[in-house]
């Protein structure tokens, strides 16, 4: 990670402090309306809180169409859970709606956007942040290749909070504590 940040500095160096917030106020955050797979309940509460959801750019991302709206089965196999990345005032935390509850998501991993921009050729700005559902095989295959904390028994998904084309770190709830396991690199 050490890497990333000194090559993010460098190219942050190369590009005026200027263009990276006017990027920063141009990431495309769209409303929890143009996600019609969110159950109307959910929609509804991250339209109450200010949501917006900021999107990767179609050039750079390996996901076609919207993104940052996952469901899977992140407390528990057989639950349906939804995970959102929800930015307000430019300042982003994933959301954990467990069983399709709109009562007290889980709020994690909060960063200013402006951290997830990066250059892309010349002085280009994208932003670059993007969650998806992970299982087992992912989970393991990461932490075979390399290593970091050990994964405990898995029994259910993770989410993977990738920054595009760099590295990404799977989240991963046990017993009641998110887990930062191995993810890309």
């Amino acid at each position: 990670m050490l890497v990333l940040a000194t090559s993010t500095a460098l190219c942050r160096a190369q590009i005026p402090a200027s263009s990276w917030e006017t990027a920063d106020r141009q990431v495309v955050r769209l409303s929890p309306k143009a996600f019609p797979e969110l159950p109307s309940n959910l929609r509804a509460e991250l339209e109450r809180r200010g949501c917006t959801i900021p999107q990767v750019p179609p050039q750079i991302s390996m996901i076609k169409g919207r993104q940052n709206v996952i469901k899977g089965e992140f407390s528990k196999t057989g639950q349906t859970d939804w995970a959102v990345l929800c930015s307000i005032d430019r300042i982003s935390s994933i959301l954990i709606f467990w069983n399709g509850s709109s009562l007290k998501p889980a709020d994690i991993e909060k960063t200013a956007d402006l951290d997830h921009l990066q250059g892309w050729g010349g002085d280009k700005i994208v932003y670059d942040r993007v969650i998806t559902p992970v299982g087992t095989k992912f989970i393991m295959e990461h932490y075979s290749a390399y290593g970091g904390e050990k994964p405990p028994p898995l029994d259910h998904q993770g989410i993977d909070d990738a920054i595009v084309g760099k590295a990404s770190v799977v989240l991963y709830l046990y017993r009641g504590k998110w887990l930062h396991l191995s993810g890309a690199d």
